[in-house]
């Protein structure tokens, strides 16, 4: 059977996928994690380059006019230190979307200068001894860290100061070996999905008619900051951007107000001002053409992805969101069904053999 009819993930891709997914890249300290990434490209891409705040490109065609961008971002959240007490404990303050209802009990790893990594744990009352008000729950103002230390001055000597950060140390697992399940697969899947499509494009020895920008952003996170700048480096004429979104067929969420979305039913291809309707529509035929299952979403407003970022920078690029349902967003259990992944790879890389430097994107004539 063709690749125009099925892909599949191979044993050295997943292999890569899961030491990728393992490596810490916290917002704003991505540049390991971006090594791995490079280094995983580089033999499928002409040439690359890195900006000033770490965001990698892998360029195909680098000498063609036309210019065609498929971006993911590679950060993932984390936590600054905010505060060490003279006792010892750590405070911190998210970097990205931290959710502090999960902090209590998990354990981290706090990245120095001085000594590596430094081992800590969120720590938290026992259920016993909570003066009668069982019911209170963590907030980010009651979870601290505890990483051994009796006095301030000892975590200053293990190399932890205000503004170190530190990961969670949740590593890869498969589920059902139909679920991949770990930490920083927002949106380290959507690296990992792109770095396969530009290998396929090398492997099947496509020749495109324009010049592919294979993109990992950096501080996605925070605001789309790296997306923001390298837009204006390249001044792509199309972008296709991939990231997450959410399965709202777990329990306790409204579908009526998040939409309905599910591992496992495709990739979810998104409606939203900052979605260029003729290139959104490209892709959704060629998904029916190939019989690959979708679903769709409507974003009121924004995007809220890198998308948005491309959307709206240089006068305006014609850019599509193509999104993969996950379960348990900003958890260290974020999971994805690994037949979405799959899906996903193959419809950019078919949406891409679509597109050419004479594709008319005006709406009007």
């Amino acid at each position: 059977m063709s690749v125009e009819k099925v892909y599949q993930i191979s044993d050295e891709a997943e292999k890569f996928l899961e030491s990728y997914l393992n490596n810490p890249a916290p917002t704003g300290m991505e540049v390991q994690g971006q090594k791995l990434w490079l280094d995983y490209i580089k033999p499928a891409v002409d040439t690359h380059f890195v900006d000033h705040y770490g965001t990698v490109v892998g360029v195909i065609n680098p000498d063609a006019p036309f210019k065609v961008v498929i971006e993911a971002h590679a950060d993932e959240i984390s936590w600054f230190v905010n505060y060490i007490s003279d006792d010892g404990y750590i405070s911190v303050i998210r970097n990205g979307g931290s959710d502090h209802m999960i902090a209590p009990s998990k354990r981290v790893n706090f990245h120095t200068r001085k000594n590596g990594i430094v081992k800590g744990i969120f720590g938290w009352p026992a259920i016993h001894l909570r003066n009668g008000d069982k019911d209170i729950t963590p907030s980010i103002k009651n979870i601290t860290i505890d990483v051994g230390a009796a006095t301030k001055k000892e975590v200053e000597d293990m190399g932890i100061h205000v503004g170190t950060i530190c990961t969670y140390e949740d590593e890869f697992i498969k589920l059902n070996d139909k679920f991949y399940v770990g930490r920083a697969l927002d949106n380290r899947i959507g690296g990992f999905m792109i770095a396969e499509v530009a290998r396929l494009i090398k492997k099947e020895n496509i020749q495109l008619p324009f010049g592919l920008y294979i993109v990992n952003s950096v501080q996605e996170e925070v605001g789309l900051r790296g997306a923001q700048m390298i837009v204006e480096t390249i001044r792509p004429n199309v972008a296709i951007v991939t990231d997450v979104c959410h399965d709202t067929t777990t329990p306790l969420i409204d579908k009526k107000e998040n939409g309905e979305f599910k591992c496992g039913k495709g990739p979810v291809i998104t409606y939203a001002p900052a979605v260029h309707n003729i290139l959104r529509d490209i892709i959704i035929d060629k998904a029916e053409e190939l019989e690959i299952p979708f679903q769709r979403d409507a974003a009121s407003r924004v995007t809220g992805t890198d998308t948005d970022a491309f959307a709206y920078a240089t006068g305006g690029i014609p850019s599509a969101l193509i999104s993969l349902a996950l379960k348990y967003m900003h958890t260290t259990v974020e999971t994805v069904a690994k037949e979405d992944v799959e899906h996903v790879i193959l419809l950019i890389f078919e949406s891409l053999k679509t597109i050419t430097p004479c594709t008319n994107f005006k709406y009007i004539h």
